[in-house]
């Protein structure tokens, strides 16, 4: 019984990691115009309070961006609109030249190749490691069918470098359950990472961890970029300076500013609305 809850937990677990159903067919992603994701005059509302206004953002393909802002601003929204979970009541999102985003599920849009980290990291706890990344890469052969087939060689080779690239290729065999926190955050970003997202969402990644997990963590998603996009969403100043290329700053639901850290640190709309004494 303690192995099959979680495996039943796993089935029921679309919100992360939808892109395991095999009877998904992904569109075909176009970048060649170098942009992933267009947002367009987004907006949305709930109950007369406006989360998104006119949003317009677009993000590179391979670029990292983060996106700041005080609470309320929209980022959660923001993604939740790319992701499917929200619907917006104007405006476009398309996810490079011709996937409409508000045309698809959310279970369609991960399979296209949107990946999202939510800031509570969401493992199996009674599996290894190594298990949770054989999961998250389950495909087509199923949840239940990867239990008695054995990985083949391209397979292993997968796992053994989302081990290296999260940095718990020492911990392979130890349970989920007894990683720091922070180590779970990894892994959890090493399960998206065995579905291949060209974009991938990161909501607050260093939340509770320690300064040496924080540093780490800087170091995992500025090499995550380049062979995708990364967007991430972050309250800690430090740790956004310590990544950032291009900062987006949110405010009342649409762009406040926009640019390096320097730039948007000395922009007086910023300080005045969202950083003040910080900078």
């Amino acid at each position: 019984m303690s192995m099959l809850k979680p495996l039943r937990e796993f089935a029921d677990r679309d919100r992360v990691f939808d892109m395991v159903n095999p009877a998904l067919r992904a569109p075909r992603l176009d970048v060649s115009h170098g942009t992933v994701l267009y947002l367009e005059d987004i907006s949305v509302s709930f109950d007369g309070f406006r989360a998104l206004n006119d949003l317009t953002l677009y993000i590179q393909a391979g670029e990292l961006r983060c996106i700041i802002g005080p609470n309320g601003a929209g980022k959660t929204t923001m993604m939740d609109v790319i992701t499917g979970k929200t619907r917006p009541d104007t405006g476009s999102a398309f996810f490079g030249q011709s996937i409409d985003l508000l045309r698809l599920s959310e279970p369609d849009i991960a399979q296209a190749g949107i990946g999202r980290k939510f800031q509570s990291p969401t493992v199996f706890e009674q599996h290894t490691v190594f298990e949770n990344l054989e999961l998250a890469m389950a495909g087509p052969r199923g949840v239940w069918s990867m239990l008695f087939a054995r990985l083949n060689a391209e397979q292993q080779e997968k796992i053994d470098r989302a081990l290296q690239l999260i940095g718990l290729q020492d911990l392979r065999f130890a349970l989920a359950g007894s990683l720091s926190h922070g180590q779970k955050q990894w892994l959890e970003i090493g399960m998206l990472l065995m579905q291949e997202p060209a974009l991938l969402l990161v909501d607050e990644p260093v939340a509770g961890m320690t300064p040496q997990e924080t540093e780490r963590t800087a170091e995992l998603l500025v090499s995550l970029a380049g062979e995708r996009s990364v967007v991430v969403v972050e309250h800690d100043m430090e740790f956004v300076r310590s990544i950032a290329r291009t900062v987006t700053v949110l405010h009342e639901g649409s762009v406040l500013a926009e640019g390096t850290m320097d730039q948007v640190q000395n922009n007086p709309k910023v300080v005045e609305v969202y950083l003040g004494e910080q900078v």
